[in-house]
């Protein structure tokens, strides 16, 4: 079937993926000191922490905000307000670890709650803290809307060829309903502005040093933060490294490839069980998906929430459980009630990351107020992944590129993945008529003057390749202290043992392992 690129599919993408996306960049160039405007109003305020809102949340974890300018070269134009969540040191404090689990466009506080578990090894000396970052979550989300405003690119090469402006003029209006739909944090959701509000978050929590645990896009967010507040970087540790240098449509291709392998692994698993969707023989079941991912875009089935879901949602929501192999079993059930029933409510509980349908039209809130959990919208990791990643990138593609290329891309794309090509495509192309993003990650973030920094790659990450690890070491220069974990699995903390005593060695005494040492592939976490 001819590759057709849709906006809609997108809007669903689940919050635990790593990069590629869409949107409006922040404006600005950064500023080293928090006195050039004067931001020290945001400086002086504490976080007041209560009983997490929301239901199911664990109550032993809490939650708070803390207020940070909307632009903040311009203070006075308005404020945002971020959330926050913490589980308190059980020892003698000795200050926090801010946790970022990725995205981007992931939400911090909801993935805490099902994911704190994992940290616990570090309360004995320090709290340990998440948020919501600009525009995701409760923080402003932004959105795209309800997917009624789908917008299709053609999927006949020579029509795109005849009529090169109608694919660019879908790609505007793209953009248009995203503006729409999203408030005024949109234009100033990028990395930049993000680890700003992140040493608002240090002095708020009353450190001196940001010690920081930053996983897939969160490793971009730390690195930029050290690269604007060198002076203010505690003991970091960056796990899944993601690029600081390769253009997002480089990025698109090796996602693509990274998820292939991993879904060829996933079909290769499956297939030695009786139970498995695709049958036993694995190089049938890898065609089998294909064929399904292309049934679903022609006929769509109902959502849970009513709405098509496409071959697009599945690509998203395979996307999401391929990343870690304790999920490979719920991937497998999901896909086997899809397939022998033509339900979608397992599959598309890794689609949505269990977002709740939102209950409102507008996405960002103008007096700076947290949304409501129940209230922030279904495409919210997507529209912010999106966003965040267009923000961040000054060589995406242009218009010419488009118009006089799209079908050399699209071979391009599908070559590496015949499943996920389309999908990192459309997600490339959707930066199209946003304001270019910014150079500073490009040109900035480079032979920085800070404290060791511990960067773990993991050599059979779908998602971020070591390479990426290795040429981001290159990148910050004598800081960086690569730890090579020759497992698999997206990022290492959760899954490795060995990285797992590392790490925490790193946080809470401040031993680094030597430079290029590793972690076998058999020393998993139980």
């Amino acid at each position: 079937m001819p590759a057709k690129l849709s906006t809609r599919p997108l809007l669903r993408r689940s919050a635990v993926t790593c990069a590629v996306g869409l949107a409006v960049i922040g404006t600005g160039l950064p500023m080293g000191r928090p006195s050039e405007p004067d931001v020290s109003r945001f400086y002086e305020q504490k976080v007041a922490w209560g009983k997490c809102p929301g239901e199911g949340m664990p109550k032993d974890m809490q939650c708070g905000k803390i207020t940070v300018p909307l632009d903040h070269d311009r203070p006075r134009d308005g404020t945002l307000e971020l959330a926050l969540a913490r589980y308190r040191a059980t020892g003698d404090r000795k200050g926090s670890v801010l946790v970022n689990f990725g995205g981007p466009g992931g939400a911090g506080v909801p993935q805490f709650a099902g994911a704190g578990k994992e940290f616990m090894s570090l309360t004995d000396d320090y709290d340990i803290v998440t948020f919501d970052p600009r525009g995701v979550g409760r923080s402003s989300p932004v959105s795209c809307g309800d997917g009624k405003e789908q917008i299709d690119l053609p999927d006949d090469d020579a029509e795109v060829r005849r009529d090169p402006e109608a694919v660019l003029d879908a790609l505007r209006k793209a953009a248009d309903a995203c503006a729409r739909h999203s408030g005024p944090v949109l234009p100033h959701i990028g990395t930049v502005d993000a680890s700003r509000d992140l040493d608002v978050m240090r002095a708020a929590l009353g450190d001196k040093k940001l010690n920081y645990l930053g996983f897939s896009y969160g490793t971009r967010l730390g690195a930029v933060y050290a690269a604007q507040f060198p002076d203010k970087v505690g003991r970091f540790v960056l796990d899944g490294v993601d690029t600081l240098t390769e253009p997002l449509a480089e990025q698109g291709v090796a996602g693509a490839e990274g998820q292939q392998k991993a879904l060829d692994e996933f079909t290769d698993w499956c297939a030695q069980d009786v139970a498995c969707p695709f049958g036993t023989d694995a190089r049938q079941a890898r065609r089998y998906v294909v064929m399904l991912v292309d049934s679903l875009d022609k006929d769509p089935v109902p959502s849970v929430f009513g709405e098509p879901f496409t071959g697009q949602d599945l690509v998203g929501a395979m996307g999401s459980a391929l990343y870690s192999k304790e999920l490979w079993p719920s991937l497998e059930r999901a896909l086997a009630t899809l397939v022998e029933d033509g339900s979608t409510h397992a599959i598309e509980a890794f689609a949505g990351g269990g977002a709740s349908p939102t209950r409102r039209a507008q996405a960002g809130d103008d007096d700076g107020h947290l949304a409501d959990p129940e209230d922030v919208p279904l495409d919210n990791p997507a529209a912010a992944m999106m966003a965040i990643n267009c923000a961040d990138d000054p060589d995406r593609p242009g218009g010419r590129q488009i118009a006089d290329g799209l079908d050399r891309l699209r071979a391009r794309y599908e070559e590496a993945s015949p499943v996920f090509g389309r999908h990192r495509l459309t997600e490339v192309l959707m930066c199209y008529g946003r304001p270019r993003g910014t150079d500073f990650i490009r040109e900035d973030v480079k032979d920085l003057d800070t404290p060791k920094m511990l960067l773990v790659g993991t050599r059979g990450d779908p998602a971020t390749p070591y390479r990426w690890t290795m040429e981001t070491a290159r990148r910050l220069g004598s800081s960086a202290v690569v730890l090579d974990n020759k497992g698999s699995g997206h990022t290492g903390y959760a899954s490795s043992k060995c990285v797992h005593g590392k790490v925490d060695a790193f946080l809470l005494y401040g031993t680094l392992p030597p430079d290029g040492s590793s972690c076998a592939p058999d020393e998993e976490r139980e």
